[in-house]
């Protein structure tokens, strides 16, 4: 009996891995426009993905979250290859976080202190899952959240990696950790 319950639990959990392998973030419809946009640091293509967004005027503001404290804006221009301007008025560099929860925490304080309503939520396809999961726990509700995933093309390692990270944040919300 306890045989044939792990071996349920170890299918479920492949089959769970299958699914969450196949149905990765997506990007946002092209007109979507949202108050604000929060781009998770950490993978290629988001944030150049955030500026087009700016630049494009689909959203009125960015957050960079879990910005290194050295950077500044003047490197963000050298890196983007231009975009000063833009960068200048509607760009807030957010050094405060660490981890996918303090990223959801930081844009939680930033979107309270402008008065935001909407927020576009910008990250690779495979940290999409957990990184909407976070922010829906942490802004219970408050702000609508569009979610605008950078597609990748992850190996086996991080998904992996992701999918029991995002099982375990699960866990221990449901357990009220």
């Amino acid at each position: 009996m306890i045989a044939r319950f792990f071996s349920f639990l170890i299918l479920l959990y492949a089959l769970g891995f299958i699914l969450f392998g196949v149905t990765l973030g997506r990007p946002a419809k092209p007109d979507v426009r949202t108050d604000a946009v929060v781009v998770l640091t950490g993978g290629a293509g988001r944030i150049e993905q955030a500026m087009e967004v700016l630049a494009d005027g689909l959203t009125s503001r960015v957050l960079i979250s879990g910005t290194d404290p050295s950077v500044t804006k003047k490197d963000l221009i050298e890196l983007l290859g231009g975009k000063a301007q833009l960068i200048r008025c509607c760009v807030d560099l957010g050094t405060e976080s660490v981890d996918t929860r303090s990223n959801a925490e930081e844009a939680q304080r930033w979107l309270k202190k402008h008065k935001y309503k909407s927020v576009r939520l910008i990250t690779s396809d495979w940290h999409m899952r957990r990184a909407a999961y976070e922010f829906s726990h942490v802004l219970d509700g408050k702000y609508v959240l569009v979610r605008d995933a950078v597609r990748t093309e992850p190996g086996f390692g991080i998904l992996f990696a992701e999918y029991n990270k995002y099982l375990l944040r699960r866990l221990s919300v449901w357990v009220d950790m």
